[in-house]
């Protein structure tokens, strides 16, 4: 890495599960900055505002140094370029993700040759993890300890409470 890698770190984050935070720590070993881009993706029809859900990165992550955080939606490739990125950052839990990613990595190369993307494997512990799997369980009021950060496990158990009091 130069003594200025920038990475970007793109993700809807709803919520932040651990595996995710995982990966974000990894990657703020290995690059200067890490840009957390948090994508308000209303498609997706979050549960959390961007506003929430980059409190709860910051929150769990702390005052990492060289952790930044902007929302963006567009092409990452040219999110990259306004920051001069050059990583994207992504992570891996089983075979499906890489087939997802892998059409994506290829796609942002070829749009941009001079950014390339970085894959973390999970730790094996969050190798199942998603949050849209804990949303679910949370929404049924199963037990999300130890798959997402305390204050996100609180806010979801919130969320549900007031949808099905």
């Amino acid at each position: 890495m130069t003594s200025k890698s920038i990475a970007v770190y793109p993700g809807t984050f709803d919520p932040i599960t651990n595996g995710h935070l995982d990966i974000l720590k990894r990657a703020l070993r290995v690059f200067d900055r890490v840009i957390v881009t948090v994508a308000p993706n209303v498609r997706k029809n979050p549960l959390f505002t961007t506003d929430e859900r980059i409190e709860f990165i910051r929150g769990a992550a702390g005052d990492a140094p060289g952790l930044e955080f902007e929302v963006f939606e567009g092409l990452l490739v040219d999110f990259c370029k306004s920051v001069d990125a050059t990583v994207i950052v992504r992570g891996l839990r089983a075979l499906a993700d890489f087939e997802y990613e892998f059409q994506f990595a290829h796609m942002n190369r070829r749009l941009a040759p001079e950014v390339d993307t970085v894959f973390f494997m999970t730790d094996e512990r969050n190798h199942y993890v998603s949050s849209s799997l804990v949303k679910e369980v949370a929404g049924f009021g199963g037990d999300i300890t130890g798959l997402v950060p305390e204050p996100v496990a609180l806010a979801l158990a919130e969320k549900y409470r007031k949808k099905h009091p």
